[in-house]
C-alpha cells in the first residue's frame, strides 16, 4: 500500500471557516481532511487548531483554491 504524505494548506480555531475552505476543496475535486491539534500551552488547554490536509501533488493547486477564496472574502 503506498502511502501519500499529506501537507497543511489552512489552519483555523473557526470550525465554520474550516468547513468553508473544505467545501472549497471538495468542489476543486481535492481530496482533503481535516485534523484537530490541540494549540501550544501558551493558550488554554482545551483550545484547539484545526487543520486543512492535502496530498503533497495537491499543495498547489490547493493554495491556488484558497487564495482565491481569501481575495475574493478580503474584497467584499
Amino acid at each position: 500500500m503506498e502511502r501519500s504524505t499529506r501537507v497543511s494548506v489552512f489552519e483555523s480555531d473557526k470550525p465554520a471557516e474550516i468547513q468553508l475552505i473544505k467545501s472549497k476543496l471538495d468542489d476543486a475535486n481535492i481530496t482533503n481532511a481535516v485534523e484537530n491539534s490541540y494549540l501550544t500551552f501558551t493558550t488554554t488547554p482545551t483550545a484547539t487548531s484545526l487543520k486543512v490536509m492535502v496530498k503533497l501533488e495537491d499543495e498547489k493547486k490547493a493554495f491556488e483554491v484558497i487564495d482565491a477564496y481569501l481575495q475574493q472574502n478580503e474584497n467584499q
